[in-house]
Order: C-alpha cells, then structure tokens, then sequence
C-alpha cells in the first residue's frame, strides 16, 4: 500500500515535467530566429504504476520526463542536399557563363567579333578596291587586320583570365570542404562523447547538420549514421553512433571523428592537357596522395560546376587506338596512335599541349615531350590519321617500358567533358584564326603588289619566347596533302629508289612508307597559330605597300581581282567553311553556344533554387519553430505547472491537518 505521502511524489513529477516543457518551449522561443535550429520536445509517459494489492488494481505513480528530443526528418535533409548539389553546380555555371557571354557580345557598346570583322572585310576591302594602289588604302586594310588580330587576342586574355578565377575558386571550395570536413569531424566526437551518457546532443546535431547543408552546396554528400554495437551484448543500446560521410561520388570524406584532408597540386608544364590552358591548373589529391577524381561522373556541386568550367571541351578530348611502338632516333619510346575523329584529324582543330603531357594507355600512364600529327593513304585511297607520341626517358616520370600488348588497345589524354567550357571557346576561336588565315594568306601568295613583287603573307603567329614569328611555309600544309598529290610523290620516290637499283615492288612499298605528311608539334605550322598569339606579319606591317591586290603582275595598278576573291572569303562557304558557316558567321555560331548554355545555366539554376525553397519550407515546417505554436505551449505548459504546484499546495493542507490536528 502506498505511503500518505504518495500524492506528494506524483504532483511534484508534474512539476517537473512541466517544468521541462517550459525550459524546452523558452529555449525554442529564443532560438526562433537561429540558422539550422530544430524544434525541441519534452518527452514523456506515465510513470510505472504500483502495485498496491488492493480490489482496484494499481495506483498511477505520477509521470516521467524521458528525453528532450530534437523535430527532424532526415528524408527531407537528403532530399535538401541531392537538390542543393544542383543549385550549387549551376550557379557557378551561371556567373561565368554570363562573364563568356559578355566577352563574346557585340551590342554596339564594345567592338566584338562582327563589328572588327566588317570594319576589316567590308569598310576597309570596299575602300582598297576604290583604289588598289592606294597607300592609305593598304595602310587603313593592314590596320584594320591589326584590330581584327588584336580582338583575338583580348578574348583569349579575357578566356584565360576566367580559367585562372575559376582555377582560383576550385582551391577555394577544397579550401571549405577541409574547413567543414573538420568541423564535423570534431561534432562527431563530442556529440558521441554527450550521448554516449544517454543524453541526446541535439545543438551539436543541428550545428552538424547545418554544416552538411553547407558542404552539400559545394559537393555532393552521401551521409550514413549507424549505431555502434556492443559486441558483448548486441541488444544494448550503447547511445553512440558511427557518423560517415562521403562526397564526390562515394569518396570517403568524414570517418567518424577523423577525416581525410584535400590538397590541390598545380600541374607542371610537361603535365597540361589542352594547348590554350593555362599554367598552374590544380590537380586535387587525397593527404596520402590518392588522386581525387574531379572527373567523377557522379560528382555534383559547386565543385563540378567549376571544373566543368575550367576544363569542359564538349566532349572532345584526344582518343584512338595503339597501332605501333616503336623508338625514334633519339632513342625515345613511341606509341603510335590513330585517330578516327573529325576534331582529330584536322590540325586546325586540334587543341592537344605542345608542352608533353600524361598520356594514358589502355590503364597505364605515360609521360609524353613531345608528338607528330601523320596523314597516309591505304590501298583504298582512304586518308589514315595517326598520332605519334614521344615518351619521356626519365625513369622518374615513366618507369616502366611500353609493351607490346599495348597495340590495339586505346589511348587517351585528358578526360572527356562533355560541357562546353573555357577550353571549347578557345579552341573554337583557334580553328577560325587557323583556317582563316590559311585561305587569306593562300590568295595574297598568289598575287603581286605595287610594285609587281609577289605577295607575302599578312597573318601569322608570335613566338612565346624569342621576338619572331612564324613562316607557316607549305612543307607543312597538311590540308593539301591530297590523295593525288600523295599518288604523285610516290610516283616519283618510287622512280628514285628504282633507279637506284632497287625492285619495282619494294622501291614502291619504301616510297609509301616515306611519302606520307608528318607535322612535328614544334614545326612552322599553323597549329602554331592560336588567338593568344595571332598578329600581322612584321613586314606588312611595317610596309603596307606589300600588299598583293592582283593575279597577273603585268595588270596595271587598278586591277583588284585578287581583292575581290578575298571579299569572297568572307561570305562564300566554298572558299572558307567554319562548323557549316561562312567564315563571316564565326560570331553567330559561338554566341548560340554561348548564349545556350548561359540560358540553361539561368533555367536551371532558378529551377534547382526554386525547388531546393520548396524543399526547405517541408523542412521548416516539420523542425522549425513556429511562434503561435510556441505561444500556445507556453500557455499549456504554465497551466500545467500551476496545476502540479496547486496540487502540491493542497497537499500540504492535508498534511498539515493530519500531522498537527490528527492524534492525541
């Protein structure tokens, strides 16, 4: 049978449990305006009734405060974080698309692409075919070309400088993601320390969670929380957890209270991918050296938007199949690789480093110095395209020897990223200088000036290092190496070796192996020409007058026929072809890609933001503090408590009357 004093017990565990609801409302109140704070709950139940051996049964024993516990559904956080990856990827996508698009722009206000054009194959060629033999004519023509050059080469300084802020910004956000790796590191030890007592750590819970909300902006987060057993008796519940998260893909970021550091490592000149990158570029390695894959293709976040950025070339990296090995004079390992792609087998596109570089090998990676760029013809009359790479001697960078197990396998360089980023703009702007310039320089070598000299070229290239220019002579014009201009050098090799006294048959096989086009990547070739270094030849510069302007020498002075096929080049697409385009077109077909992505960086950056809002007001509404709903408690909870001190209260009457007026 319980004691008279029984009551006093049950109304003073009201008490406290009001008591407990009321310190658990006022701290909700006071945190209604915290980042990341999850609504608070006392829990309680009914404290275990007493046996009091009596006809009616137990006797209730009052009420038990179990936990305060933290609202919070985690289907709701991963969702958040999936979604928040999105937001975080486009909006970096967004910001430097709309930089690239403002380069690009020819609005009236800056001179792009389409007003330096006209200026140069309209303004300045309609005034020079007034008077061919004008000096100032020639001189306002030349400056003209000088300005379209000049336009060139700013955008590949603004493209380059966008590569080098997002290169920036990529080691910022490693930067952040060792900051919050850290941060929630230690949030698992102390929040492991806290409830291993029983007690749940729900500040630390929300501090780490906001840190996850954080890092899942600027990568993709894989979370997983399990709890930790005690192996001795599995049933018990020991209140630790074993916290992990993992990014990028499901690379292993946070174990618990330890995590693994990243570090970014800028790339040296014999490691560059793309010919038009930049110096420096970071390559982003695990504290133990394991590389991190930034080419994940489950990668998400701010981080991938940016690389994306930084390196995207539509798809279109270096790729084909090992068709030999082999050693060059110098002694050199080679690998010989053919290519079948279109960007691959025209020079003009090709955006490969002149600099060596890793290349990789079916699953094995080699160091490159340097390659030559091959055209053949088979028995068909079909043109061959292959690559032959020269690999370093230096035991430090390739230890082991290329096999021979190695031919028909494939090769690769670099990774293949299907966006269009800095590198696709650049070499774009690349293969229109290259191929433009061909053909212009093409119709002025044909011609004679003024004074009945012939016509020297007027585009060229700069060199990085000494104060010269390229030559671009034809023993590299790779682009007129026709069938039958292949056909006509073997004829005549052929003859040479016969003549020597070698057989028909093997003079013609030698011939074929000897008669093919071979472009070193150090040769005075156009692929030397890009937009960062595109400029006028020295001496058309400095003399005009070498201007070629007519076919025939013994024309007079107002002939202008070759004037007018090079007002041709601007608009026929039989003289000059650019992605289908007029070479006039060049600004048209890089502002729809520009224009594109920037519209769908825009679309679905609104789209993922809108949505991630959606999400967030789920979340809101199920963790957050809602004021009216606080009031209402407040209320309740007060209610409660004077109800339990009333209790008490009478009580103590009772007690009072049967200690002090009961009894003898």
């Amino acid at each position: 049978m319980p004691s008279q004093f029984f009551g006093l017990n049950i109304a003073y565990t009201g008490l406290l449990a009001s008591n407990a609801a009321l310190n658990t409302t006022s701290n909700n109140i006071a945190n209604v305006q915290t980042e990341g704070y999850s609504r608070q709950k006392v829990n309680q139940q009914a404290a275990q009734a007493l046996r009091i051996f009596q006809s009616y049964g137990c006797a209730g024993a009052g009420v038990e405060t179990l936990s305060v516990e933290r609202i919070r559904d985690e289907f709701y956080d991963k969702r958040y974080w999936r979604n928040n990856a999105k937001v975080g990827e486009y909006d970096q996508k967004q910001y430097y698309m709309q930089q690239i698009e403002t380069y690009f722009d020819d609005n009236g206000t800056n001179a792009g692409f389409k007003t330096v054009f006209n200026q140069f194959m309209i303004t300045g060629l309609q005034e020079l075919m007034k008077n061919p033999d004008s000096a100032d004519g020639k001189s306002q023509f030349v400056g003209y070309a000088g300005a379209l050059m000049e336009y060139f080469n700013g955008l590949a300084g603004n493209l380059e400088k966008v590569q080098d802020d997002v290169n920036e910004e990529i080691k910022q956000k490693i930067d952040e993601i060792n900051s919050l790796a850290g941060e929630i590191a230690t949030l698992n030890k102390q929040i492991n320390t806290i409830e291993l007592t029983g007690v749940k750590a729900n500040e630390l819970r929300d501090r780490r969670a906001l840190l996850i909300d954080q890092l899942s902006q600027i990568v993709d987060v894989e979370v997983k929380e399990t709890p930790i057993i005690d192996p001795n008796n599995p049933d018990r519940e020991t209140g630790g957890n074993h916290f992990m998260v993992k990014i990028a893909g499901g690379q292993l970021l946070v174990d618990d209270n330890e995590y693994n550091r990243l570090e970014c490592v800028a790339r040296k000149s014999n490691e560059k991918v793309n010919q038009s990158d930049i110096d420096g570029l970071y390559d982003v390695y695990w504290e133990n050296g394991e590389e991190f894959n930034l080419y994940n293709a489950s990668m998400g976040g701010a981080l991938k938007g940016l690389v994306e950025m930084r390196d995207g070339n539509n798809g279109e990296s270096f790729n084909g199949v090992v068709t030999g090995i082999g050693k060059n004079a110098g002694g050199a390992e080679t690998v010989t690789i053919q290519v079948g792609k279109g960007y691959l087998m025209d020079l003009n596109k090709c955006n490969l480093s002149d600099q060596g570089g890793k290349i990789t090998l079916w699953n094995q990676e080699f160091y490159y110095d340097s390659w030559e760029y091959t055209i053949s013809y088979d028995d068909n009359g079909e043109a061959v395209y292959s690559y032959t790479f020269a690999l370093s001697q230096e035991k430090e960078l390739n230890p082991l020897p290329v096999t021979n197990d190695k031919v028909g396998k494939t090769a690769s360089i670099g990774e293949s990223i299907s966006y269009q980023g800095v590198p696709y703009y650049m070499k774009q702007m690349n293969e229109w200088l290259r191929t433009f310039s061909q053909k212009f320089n093409d119709i002025l070598k044909k011609g004679y000036g003024t004074d009945k000299e012939p016509g020297i070229h007027m585009f060229t290239g700069d060199w990085a290092t000494d104060d010269k220019q390229y030559e671009f002579p034809g023993d590299y014009r790779y682009d007129t190496f026709t069938y039958e201009v292949y056909q006509e050098r073997v004829k005549k090799r052929t003859d040479e070796l016969v003549a020597g006294g070698m057989t028909q048959a093997d003079a013609e096989a030698q011939a074929k192996k000897e008669c093919v086009m071979t472009v070193k990547d150090d040769d005075d070739s156009y692929f030397q020409m890009t937009a960062k270094n595109a400029g006028i030849v020295d001496a058309m510069e400095n003399d005009p007058g070498l201007l070629a302007t007519r076919y025939d020498k013994s024309d007079g002075v107002e002939q202008n026929d070759l004037l007018e096929e090079l007002k041709r080049l601007a608009t026929d697409k039989d003289k000059m072809s650019f992605r289908g385009c007029s070479a006039s077109e060049f600004l048209q077909c890089i502002l729809s890609d520009v224009a594109l992505n920037t519209s769908r960086a825009n679309m679905f950056y609104k789209s993922f933001s809108d949505v991630s809002g959606t999400i967030d007001m789920q979340r809101i509404s199920i963790s957050g503090v809602d004021e009216d709903e606080e009031a209402v408690n407040l209320v309740k909870y007060q209610n409660g408590y004077n109800l339990a001190s009333r209790m008490i209260q009478t009580l103590t009457e009772i007690y009072d009357r049967l200690i002090l007026q009961t009894g003898v």
